[in-house]
């Protein structure tokens, strides 16, 4: 009997092993960044408190609809910057990354995971916004656009869950908080997450299309149309770019450390 345990365990063709494995991570991953009061306040309650500030009061100017897709982007990004580079770089600090290596768990189930866990927080957040926008905000949502937000918010968690990987292996655990935000709050608002782009500065306005929350937040502001004219097409295109470089930064830095051990 554990013989056969054993063999089914070590078949590299039971897909559905694999798919329990990685679905029981990625519920336990899921649930203990939900119970980190730290984490689940900052990602989920920030752009809900912030939009009950200024998109409630604002609602009469139809502000509401604006602050939600842009919210909405903000709580995906800082949702991947916190959860998965913060925590990957301080489990590498604690040494609990080293142990995930030694084990004859995937490593893709690691990742997936994480990445899987700030997926459906980003749907969390968009679910949160558009009820609120709905009933208290004025806003006026159509279910097609409320299942094109959650798609574009989910897909936008890929370029950023990239760039998470390369901050987590670069960025020291006991500072990472700090250079998170200094890497974080600038882009969000630069990018015209807190408000329209045509109300920041010239020079911001001239900079946002070179950062990647840029090109998320119109994809975003254009399902409602309200995004800065141009192709949605070259958004998705930039942030694809973005993704490669990112990717690919972090897997050379990965391979050099794991070639230095």
């Amino acid at each position: 009997m554990a013989t056969n345990a054993i063999a089914v365990t070590a078949n590299p063709l039971n897909l559905g092993y694999y798919a329990r494995l990685f679905s029981k991570e990625t519920k336990y991953e899921f649930v203990r960044l939900l119970r980190t009061k730290a984490f689940s306040f900052s990602v989920i309650g920030m752009p809900v408190m912030f939009f009950l500030l200024f998109g409630v009061s604002n609602r009469h100017n139809g502000f509401s609809t604006y602050l939600m897709p842009s919210y909405s982007c903000m709580g995906v990004v800082s949702a991947c910057l916190f959860g998965i580079g913060m925590g990957i770089a301080l489990e590498r600090s604690q040494g609990w990354l080293d142990l995930k290596q030694a084990s004859p768990m995937p490593r893709l189930s690691y990742i997936g995971a994480k990445v899987m866990s700030c997926a459906g927080f980003a749907v969390v957040i968009v679910a949160a916004l558009v009820s609120l926008g709905v009933t208290v905000g004025g806003a006026h949502v159509t279910l097609l656009q409320f299942g094109e937000l959650a798609g574009v918010i989910v897909a936008g968690s890929v370029p950023f869950t990239a760039m998470a990987l390369l901050v987590a292996l670069v960025v020291p655990a006991n500072s990472g908080p700090g250079i998170i935000n200094l890497i974080y709050l600038p882009m969000s608002f630069a990018s015209g997450f807190w408000m329209p782009i045509s109300l920041l500065p010239h020079f911001l306005q001239k900079m946002a299309p070179a950062l990647p929350t840029y090109h998320l937040a119109q994809l975003a502001l254009g399902i409602f149309h309200l995004a800065q004219p141009g192709s949605m097409m070259g958004h998705w295109e930039s942030l694809g770019g973005f993704t490669l470089v990112m990717l690919g930064a972090a897997w050379v830095i990965f391979t050099r450390s794991e070639a230095k051990a």
